[in-house]
This record gives C-alpha cells, sequence and structure tokens, in this order.
C-alpha cells in the first residue's frame, strides 16, 4: 500500500504539537442521477466532490476542520488544533476514545459492471422501457423512473498508525405510476418508494431489480388502487411487508438505540430517546420474543456495508435486541467507552465536509420460521400492508404513525382480493413490537437501502439499509 505523504507529515506535525488523537479523512465522491417522467427524460445529472477533513482532540476537546485545498491542509491542521483549544474554555467532560485494533487495509465494493461505464443511452432506455411498460397496465397520469450511482474514494490516517483505504459502489433504481380518478391521486412504486431501493454493488444491482418485468403490474395496481374504498378504521391484526418493515425498522429501533442520541447530542434538531443506557444491562424488554435485531455492516450488497467506519473501525455484526430484549446499541469511540465498551463501527460522516456521528449499517430484523400463507393464515380479520407513503414519530420515538401505499384485505385467513387505498397505522414503539406474533421465515427476507436518513447539525444524509421478512403484528391501530 502506497501511503500518502502528506497525510503522515501533518499527522506527525499534530503529534508534535501534543494533541491526544487526530485523523484525517481524504473522500472523493462520484456520483450520477438519471429521472424520467411520462416517456420523456427529466433531468440528467452528474458531479464530483473531493476534499478532506481533519478531527483532532487536544486536552480531552475537540476540534474540526475540512477544506477542498490540499495544498492549505497544514493551515486547515492548524484551525482543528486551534478549534479544539478554544473549545477546552466550553469543556464539561473529557472526549475520550475506546480503543480499536490499529490496521493498515483496504477495502473496495465488490462489482461485476461498473455502473459509470454504462452507457448513458441504455440507462434511459431502461427507464423509458419500464415507464412504457408501466402505462400499458393501467390509465395513468404520470408515470416516473430514476437510477442512481455513487462511487466513493476514501483514504482514513490516524496518530495511532492506521491507514485505510475504501472503495464504495453504489447503484439503486425506481419506478413509479400514479393514477388519478374522481379528484384523488394515488401511487404505487417498485421495488420500493421514495426512487427505489439502493445496494453497494454495481450495475449487476440494477439489472436484477428488473424494473422492465414489473412495470405493467405496479401499473395496473396503480389503476385500480385509485377506485378502491378508503382504509377502514379499528383494531386490526396485520402483516407488514418487508418494504414498510424497513421503515418501521429504522424510525423506531434504530434511531432510538444511537447511543449519541441517548446522550442528548440530538436533543436540539432530531429529539432524543426513551432509550436510556442503561436498559442493555438491565435486560429491557424491547418486543416479543419473536423480535431479533442485528447491526450488520458485512451484508453483501446492503447499503449501509462498508469495510471500515470513520474513526477507522473494521464492519462488524452486533445484536442490538436478542429475543425481544434489549442487548446493545450503535455507537462511535467516543460514545462506547462511556458505557465501558469498545465501538461497533458505527461512526460515519456524509462526505469530507462533515464530522462523523453515530448512523446505522444495516439495522435488520431477523427472519423468523413461518411461510407467507402461515403469517396470512393466522389471520381473522385483517390487512396486509405495504410500501411507505409517509411517517411521523415524535422526538423520543415513542409514538408513531405510519401511511403506506396499499392494503389487502384477509378474512378467514385468506387474502380476499379487496385492497383499499390510505391505510395508515399507528403505535406506541415498545408494545407494538411487544405485540409481534410471527416474522417470515428466511426466504421472504430482503434489504431495502434508505439513502435519506437525515441527522446532525448541519444536516448530513446517511446510507443505510435494513433487512426484514414480513412481520405479523396484533392488535393494531388503523386510520386516523
Amino acid at each position: 500500500m502506497t501511503k500518502n505523504a502528506q497525510l503522515l507529515a501533518i499527522l506527525d506535525w499534530l503529534r508534535c504539537e501534543g494533541v491526544d488523537y487526530a485523523d484525517i479523512r481524504v473522500v472523493d465522491t462520484m456520483s450520477e442521477s438519471i429521472s424520467t417522467k411520462n416517456g420523456t427524460v427529466e433531468d440528467i445529472s452528474a458531479s464530483r466532490s473531493k476534499g478532506y477533513g481533519i478531527r483532532v482532540i487536544h486536552d480531552g476537546s475537540l476540534g474540526f476542520a475540512s477544506s477542498r485545498d490540499f495544498d492549505a491542509m497544514h493551515p486547515t491542521a492548524e484551525k482543528a488544533l486551534r478549534i479544539a483549544k478554544a473549545s477546552r474554555l466550553l469543556q464539561k467532560e473529557k472526549i475520550r476514545l475506546a480503543e480499536k485494533p490499529v490496521r493498515e487495509d483496504c477495502y473496495e465494493t465488490p462489482i461485476q459492471m461498473d455502473p459509470f461505464l454504462v452507457p448513458l443511452s441504455d440507462k434511459i432506455t431502461l427507464l423509458l422501457s419500464a415507464e412504457s411498460g408501466m402505462r400499458s397496465g393501467g390509465d395513468l397520469s404520470r408515470t416516473t423512473g430514476s437510477l442512481d450511482f455513487l462511487r466513493i474514494d476514501k483514504v482514513f490516517a490516524d496518530t495511532e498508525g492506521s491507514y485505510l483505504t475504501q472503495r464504495l459502489y453504489e447503484s439503486g433504481g425506481g419506478i413509479m405510476a400514479y393514477a388519478t380518478h374522481d379528484g384523488d391521486t394515488q401511487v404505487r412504486s417498485y421495488p420500493n418508494s421514495f426512487r427505489g431501493n439502493m445496494g453497494t454493488a454495481g450495475y449487476e444491482y440494477i439489472e436484477a431489480l428488473d424494473l422492465v418485468g414489473a412495470a405493467e403490474r405496479i401499473g395496473r395496481e396503480a389503476h385500480d388502487l385509485v377506485r378502491a374504498e378508503t382504509c377502514p378504521n379499528g383494531f386490526f391484526d396485520v402483516i407488514i411487508d418487508a418494504d414498510q418493515m424497513q421503515l418501521q425498522i429504522h424510525e423506531s429501533i434504530g434511531h432510538p438505540v444511537e447511543l449519541d442520541r441517548i446522550f442528548g447530542s440530538e436533543a436540539a434538531y432530531a429529539g432524543m430517546s426513551f432509550v436510556n443506557a442503561g436498559m442493555a444491562e438491565e435486560g429491557f424488554r424491547y418486543g416479543s420474543e419473536h423480535v431479533t435485531v442485528v447491526a450488520d455492516a458485512l451484508i453483501p450488497q446492503a447499503l449501509g456495508t462498508y469495510g471500515f467506519d470513520d474513526d477507522g473501525v473494521p464492519a462488524r455484526r452486533t445484536t442490538i435486541i436478542d429475543g425481544g430484549i434489549l442487548r446493545g446499541f450503535l455507537t462511535s469511540r467516543d460514545t462506547a467507552v462511556k458505557i465501558g465498551k469498545t465501538s461497533n463501527g458505527a461512526n460515519r460522516a456524509d462526505g469530507w465536509q462533515n464530522l462523523p456521528i453515530v448512523r446505522m449499517p444495516n439495522v435488520s430484523l431477523m427472519p423468523g420460521n413461518l411461510s407467507m400463507d402461515a403469517l396470512i393464515g393466522g389471520i381473522e380479520d385483517g390487512l396486509l400492508l405495504r410500501t411507505n407513503r409517509s411517517w411521523s414519530i415524535d422526538d423520543r420515538r415513542v409514538n408513531f404513525q405510519f401511511g403506506t401505499e396499499i392494503a389487502h384485505e384477509i378474512k378467514a385467513g385468506k387474502l380476499t382480493g379487496r385492497i383499499y387505498k390510505n391505510p395508515i397505522y399507528a403505535g406506541i414503539t415498545p408494545e407494538f413490537w411487544g405485540s409481534c406474533d410471527g416474522v417470515g421465515d428466511e426466504s421472504l427476507w430482503k434489504v431495502y437501502g434508505t439513502p435519506n436518513c437525515g441527522k446532525g447539525e448541519p444536516g448530513q444524509m446517511a446510507h443505510v439499509a435494513h433487512g426484514s421478512s414480513p412481520a405479523r403484528f396484533r392488535h393494531v391501530k388503523v386510520g386516523v
């Protein structure tokens, strides 16, 4: 591995200045995004951003500075050091870091097809063909398609001796069909809402989505949905499909177990958490015995998969909830040390210009042992809910209300074929997860990427993922 001499020289200077710790992250991000609408190209954009961030801890206080100017790396380091010294005036407690292995290593996303080498014309043809397929499925008012690609090159070096390089690829895409009837508009999305699904992979990921193959069905569902009845209100047994489970896991488990949020660092922006740091030791019951949740940054092709976080901690798998009992948190080096643990590698920054903060990797509900027929067969009068449309949750992650695109009626253990529009369900986080009495088996387990998770001030967008099978919940409030 050839090391960047400039980075090493800056770190040597910071050591001589007596810092407790320092690291430098160089991040080079290339992106491409394509959008189509109603059979025409709506937008094509490409960008590249390269810069570096320098993080310094001096006498237990933090300083950070970043720049695009690689000729000004020494002044940038001086600025980070000055900020750390100035921060000492407001210090309430010294920053400490949990131990981590010193590594010299590299990681690259395994890909079969470089998405940036696939001709633009092929990508546009794919989206326009999918739009044509959706319109063949029914009377639609609008169709859209999108593809998104990223390549992120990272170099990380710190005063402890770690030197790490990563090349991460991301590919994703999706289609949406809108139907309008009697003044109402409904939408069906594939493979998920909000620009589809995304993973750490090459263009082979797009081919596997089979947007064209799914298009006619999505168009037909949108056509039928807008003519369907509004979802009834009341308390129902429900099955939540995997595409909606990813949002449920994200909002009511992923965010509440971020240890920086638990310690109050998000209080002014996105709230705190009903979870406290002692609950894992106390064996707090988060859900039923069917609920086992892991954070795993090693899942192939999942959007929250990487080699190392931005503390230089290797990616790993951590059990968060085991059989309904809270066992752990998402941590960074500076938060894990407060509970006597080592970091589980969840400290990540959005680009070179931001400080790393605790972010979810792939937080997933582990599969159970039930087939889809068994899940449905266990419901006398209920609903199958699919595909997120809206979400709302309070700032302690307790009370939530989520809307989905479509609900399928279940009667006497069978799908009746009736669909409903505008389904909404609500709950209280521990009660809701406690009502889970079955999870689909491994054959039903899918991973969905979330490329727009917002957190931090200034705001940062993280790319995370959640795996789940469809899961069954009892006596859930449906409707406003």
